[in-house]
Order: C-alpha cells, then structure tokens, then sequence
C-alpha cells in the first residue's frame, strides 16, 4: 500500500471525511504497509485479544469494553500511544479508548500498555469515523483528543481533514453534556480551519483553558526543530466541564 509524504506534526490518525453517509468517499487517512517488528508482532498476538475492540453487533456505551465503570476519553488517531497509554497511567479512574488504522502503531501501543500495566486502555483499529457513527451509542464519551491530525496542508486536500462540519456535528451527539473536545495542532491554516469549523456548531463552546495532562510527544519536539508552534484549543458541549489543573 502506498501513502503520500507525511509532514511535520502529521499522524497516522484514524480520521474521517466530510462525508460521514454510509458510503464514504474521501478519507483522511492513508493506510501504510509499514514493518512489524517482532515485538510488536508478539503483542497483536498476545496482547490484542486482551486490549484489543472488535465491532460489535450494535452500537454499544464504550463503558462496556472495560473492566470499570468509568468515564471514557477517546483518542483519535493515537500513533504509538505514547500519549494515550501516559493519560491512563495518569487517571487510573478513568477508561481510555485509543483508535488507530496504522498496525505498527497499534503493536507499539500494546506494547506500552503491557509494560505500564494500564489495564484501563482498549484499543480500536478501524476508522474513526465509522467508529463514532456505529460502535457507540449517543452521549457516551466524556472526552475526545485530537492531537497532531493529518493537516493536509496542499489546498487541493483540505477536503481529506477530519474536522468538518459534519464531523463536528458527529461529535457533538457521542460526547456527554459537558464532554470536551481537545485539539493540538501545529498547522497555523488548519488551526484557523478548525476555529471557524468549531465557531459553526452552535452545540460547542470554547473553553477558556485546555488541561493540562497531555504529554510532550515526538510531534511537539518535531514541530519546535522546525520552528512551528502548537495551537492548542478545547471546547464543551452545551455545558462547561472543569478542566483538570
């Protein structure tokens, strides 16, 4: 399979389309045929079947693919969990839902969740997209993290970024009353993309701050060697949510 150049801050997110009907046409992700290591090979092995989400049969509360009953932060398009498995750690009161398409990332995940003995993540390894509209149920979620999506900088691919309208609108229906919306990016176009996309949707409102619990990740060192800076913004829905200090 081949993929087009990645640029500075770009993932291998598992994100969508302005297009969320059932036959989706543009995707803003391209599948790598990237090399497994023999590591990560022993963890989609070993480790998947205990970690590891399949689709279900119906849309369920992702409450249900853990061992708690807790809140659950889903992060989309995770690259090697670095971050997602470092958030768990963090809040072992609280469940975390990692989605991914890249493989190697996923096996590297894994990894790092058998190392750090996080028993509150599950991984997904499927679009997005079609995640959100069918796996779950409404008002589920109790956060959301975007971090370093795929800006898609040439304007002819402005089409293939996650956040669209409809995106935003499918947000809104999975995310609690209160639930967060948090997005790094170091793309000064997207990052203005993003806030008109948000200002749209009346179901969001912008949070004075963003919390404080995410790491420093190869995308943030990355992006400072190169001179680009992080904007970095989170929303609520219909209600505010306190943010963590």
């Amino acid at each position: 399979m081949n993929t087009k150049s990645r640029g500075p801050g770009e993932t291998e997110s598992t994100v969508g389309s302005n297009n969320l009907s059932h036959k989706r046409g543009v995707k803003s992700y391209v599948l790598r045929a990237g090399r497994l290591t023999t590591g990560q090979q022993r963890a989609l092995r070993d480790l998947w079947p205990l970690y590891g989400v399949t689709r279900p049969a119906r849309a369920l509360h992702p409450a249900e693919f853990f061992a708690q009953a807790a809140p659950v932060n889903m992060e989309i398009g995770f690259g090697n969990g670095d971050n997602l498995v470092a958030m768990a750690v963090a809040a072992p009161d609280e469940n975390f839902l990692g989605v991914e398409v890249h493989e190697p990332g996923v096996g590297h995940c894994l990894l790092k969740i058998e190392e750090a003995g996080a028993t509150n993540v599950r991984l997904i390894r499927h679009d997005a997209i079609e995640v959100l509209r069918d796996w779950l149920v409404d008002h589920s979620l109790a956060r959301v993290n975007l971090f370093f999506p795929d800006p898609w900088h040439k304007k002819r691919h402005h089409k293939r970024r996650i956040v669209q309208p409809e995106f935003t609108r499918l947000l809104a229906r999975k995310l609690q009353p209160g639930g967060m919306l948090h997005i790094v990016t170091d793309w000064p176009d997207y990052a203005e993309h993003i806030a008109a996309i948000l200002a749209q949707n009346p179901e969001f409102e912008t949070l004075d701050n963003t919390p404080g619990d995410r790491i420093t990740t190869r995308f943030d060192t990355r992006g400072k060697r190169l001179g680009h800076s992080n904007w970095e913004r989170a929303w609520c829905t219909r209600s505010k949510l306190p943010i963590p200090t």
